[in-house]
């Protein structure tokens, strides 16, 4: 290890440095009032922070002029971003739901690095018409939009372009008042011609969540962090009916969470009875492979801090050792969990995670305390070292642990601007549930992301035993390997104005198992894939792969694949309107051979807006026609969205899915009303029904419905 550190020391003294911005906070003298006009006294006062082109052509003069202010007082941060546009009548919004997806709006957008670690860090976006999304940032490409902060913001707009107001409270965040740095980025996005303005760093090169490349925010030594005790309570009606047996269940539930700063960055999180009844349903997916399918966490209480118990260098779904859906979650169903405990910050240069909570007896498996712990040192600017511990089996009896360490050296200045990415990890479980053979496993991976040429290269081993319960491991007894290339031009010429960017890749990944044989190989090649300036794309794909069976494969019901070895060739032709069109239409088509046979995948989607995103729908659908030998067989998934907003703090959702497997027709409804930052109210209506017959007339029996009323609240001493 110290040879691998001198090393490192070594080359990132031979990487070009980088200027990196400043501003100082203003200090608040009278009242601010966030209405989304920058009318007090104090705002002309603060100092002028100047946003600069990033994208399609950096550094050049923007018809978008851009400023912002900063203004501090010891109950938190005041933002004003004033958005220059000489025709406000193209100003786009597409939604007004809160972490809405705000990639295709006018928005702005800012991150704060408030522990200065240069990795982590919380992100705040607004859009033209006052819809707020918020995240963490775990460092660059890892930003996760499900943490919910509480916070102000508002907008207006006149002749000359919008207007963004926002006030963060400090004790949404965690910092230590005794820094009165942070680091601090802002970006604006022009939707209509996908025109990015940045402060800090405005590089094609340079992702917004790459916090090594933020500026620094000074005066912030006023700041108070207050009691440091946050307290909420929640109160829960739910009506549950089981209509084959013509059965109800009313219950009421009462909840608490408890936040305690310990330190200035270390707090614990305490929670009693814990409820997600609001939490949004899962979308369904096809799975037509022979592996799990992934969906993400979106429960409030496991999402605090969510980024301090990232792992390993760009793992994603191929390996989570501590993945928090294993809690409280049981073959689709909720398991009940009685009380918990969370310990999240800093001491010092190491930051710390850690969660204990209890878990109720279900069909499943028994009670059980399952516990997890994540420690991350940072050697220095480019240098983190981690471990990471888990010990609990949610889903069954027996003890099962599992205990890893991870390394990740990155820089944002090779070459002067580049990003590169280097990461090691190692672990292995312990337990009596485990099957016998080879419990470990590691992996290296090498990440070069820049705009230009993005390479990776990733080797990954999976033993056979290697079998973390409160993780996700999809394909287990397998070492993987991949490597991708991808050369992306923004072509210069006037007779190709028509493209902004375009896409060549290569990747290629191979999966053997621990004799060494094959268990499936893919290359996805990508000759035609580009993007307009307005935001349409076109991408041709052709995708040769082989898979190879040494045991049955059930893809449908009465349709199974037999042990052998298949070599089959995908292809891809996918057309996608600009989605910053009133009208958004899009569609997929795979097609080609198939496990001996063929398979046609068509996914149409489209999609309508009006009045400046209060009203939204969205249709999408998958239909896979299967022709193998060994029988036929069609799917079909078919979903529809939809949002009516009366205002970014009231707003009525809606999705109703159908898919023939299952032959379930399910809806889910939810009002939520955020009365004051710090208050939500939810009305939640879920009804299924199913088909009894595919073949016969178009009729379906309702199944299951379940009424739920809750109301959290935030009380802060």
């Amino acid at each position: 290890m110290a040879r691998q550190l001198i090393l490192w020391s070594l080359l990132g003294s031979c990487l070009w440095g980088q200027d990196l911005p400043r501003t100082a906070a203003h200090a608040v003298r009278g009242k601010i009032r966030i209405d989304g006009k920058l009318d007090e006294p104090d705002w002309a006062d603060a100092e002028v922070i100047t946003l600069t082109q990033q994208s399609p052509e950096p550094g050049k003069p923007s018809s978008y002029p851009t400023e912002a202010r900063v203004l501090v007082a010891p109950e938190g941060l005041y933002f004003g971003i004033r958005c220059g546009d000489r025709e406000p009548a193209r100003i786009i919004t597409h939604t007004l739901q809160r972490d809405g997806d705000f990639s295709s709006d006018d928005a702005v957008t800012l991150v704060l690095d408030t522990s200065g670690d240069h990795r982590t860090a919380y992100l705040f976006q607004v859009n033209a018409a006052g819809a707020q999304a918020d995240g963490l940032i775990s460092g660059p490409q890892l930003t996760s939009l499900d943490w919910d902060g509480i916070w102000e913001a508002a907008t207006s707009r006149d002749s000359a372009g919008w207007t963004a107001e926002i006030f963060i409270p400090s004790r949404t965040l965690r910092f230590d008042p005794t820094h009165a740095q942070w680091g601090f980025n802002l970006e604006r996005f022009v939707a209509r011609d996908r025109t990015t303005l940045r402060w800090s760093a405005p590089l094609l090169d340079a992702r917004l969540d790459d916090l090594a490349r933020a500026g620094r925010l000074d005066g912030l030594d006023t700041l108070e962090r207050g009691s440091g005790l946050s307290i909420t309570p929640f109160l829960l009606a739910q009506r549950s009916t089981d209509f084959p047996s013509g059965v109800s269940h009313d219950q009421g539930r009462v909840g608490v969470d408890i936040n305690v700063a310990l330190t200035n960055q270390l707090g614990a999180v305490l929670t009693y009875r814990p409820d997600f009844a609001e939490t949004e349903i899962d979308a369904r997916q096809i799975n037509l492979t022979r592996f799990p399918l992934y969906f993400p966490e979106k429960r409030a209480f496991f999402l605090e801090g969510a980024n301090q118990f990232q792992y390993g260098l760009g793992l994603e779904s191929e390996f989570i050792p501590f993945f928090s859906r294993t809690i409280g979650l049981a073959g689709g169903q909720v398991v009940p969990l009685d009380e918990g405990a969370k310990l999240l910050g800093r001491v010092g240069p190491l930051s710390v995670g850690a969660l204990s909570i209890r878990q109720e007896a279900s069909a499943t498996g028994p009670a059980a305390t399952l516990s997890t712990a994540r420690v991350s040192w940072d050697v220095d600017d480019h240098l983190r070292l981690g471990v990471l511990a888990t010990d609990g089996n949610p889903g069954g009896s027996g003890t099962n642990r599992f205990s890893g360490l991870d390394a990740l050296w990155q820089t944002s200045t090779l070459f002067g601007d580049k990003l590169l990415e280097v990461g090691a990890w190692g672990g292995e479980s312990h337990g009596t549930s485990l099957p016998g053979g080879d419990p470990g496993g590691w992996g290296l991976k090498a990440d070069y992301p820049n705009d230009l040429w993005d390479l990776n290269a990733r080797y990954s081993h999976f033993g056979d035993a290697l079998d973390p319960a409160m993780g996700f491991l999809p394909r287990p007894g397998t070492n993987q390997e991949s490597a991708g290339v991808a050369y992306q031009p923004r072509p210069s010429t006037p007779s190709l104005a028509w493209i902004r960017q375009a896409f060549f890749e290569i990747q290629a990944t191979r999966v053997e198992d621990l004799q060494g044989r094959l268990e499936s190989w893919q290359v996805f090649t990508a000759p035609f894939n580009i993007v307009t300036p307005a935001g349409d794309h076109f991408e041709a794909d052709w995708q040769p792969e082989k898979e190879v069976l040494v045991q049955p494969f059930l893809i449908s019901p009465g349709v199974t694949i037999p042990v052998g070895a298949y070599r089959f060739d995908r292809y891809r032709i996918q057309l996608e309107s600009a989605q910053t069109r009133t009208w958004q239409a899009a569609t997929t088509f795979w097609f080609g051979g198939f496990y001996g046979g063929s398979l046609l995948q068509w996914i149409p989607s489209t999609g309508w807006n009006a009045q400046d995103g209060h009203v939204r729908v969205t249709a999408s659908a998958e239909q896979d026609f299967a022709h193998l030998p060994w029988g036929n067989f069609v799917q079909r998934l078919m979903q529809l969205k939809g949002e009516y907003a009366w205002s970014p703090a009231l707003i009525l959702s809606g999705l109703i899915e159908y898919d023939t497997e299952s032959r379930n027709l399910g809806t889910n409804i939810r009002l939520r009303w955020r009365p004051r930052p710090e208050a939500d109210v939810f009305l939640v209506w879920n009804r299924g029904w199913e088909r009894p017959d595919l073949t016969g007339p178009l009729r379906f029996l309702p199944q299951d419905e379940t009424i739920s009323a809750k109301v959290r609240w935030t009380w802060r001493p």
